[in-house]
């Protein structure tokens, strides 16, 4: 285990080092890049008769206590 903690010490260290590093152009690049790979992948056939949004709303209704 304690192998496995100094990894993800590590881990979070250098992605840290590698986000300070970044240049705002290098952002806006990663940015772009994951948008296109949103719009490559293709749509699962229940996108096509509704975008979720009502389901997410109803279950928000839902959640909330009584008032």
């Amino acid at each position: 285990m304690a192998q496995w903690r100094a990894a993800a010490v590590a881990l979070a260290e250098h992605r840290a080092r590698e986000l300070r590093g970044l240049t705002e152009d290098d952002a806006r690049a990663a940015i772009l890049a994951l948008l296109d790979l949103g719009t490559s992948l293709p749509l699962p056939p229940e996108r096509e008769q509704t975008s979720g949004l009502v389901i997410q709303q109803a279950l928000f209704h839902r959640a909330r206590p009584p008032a």
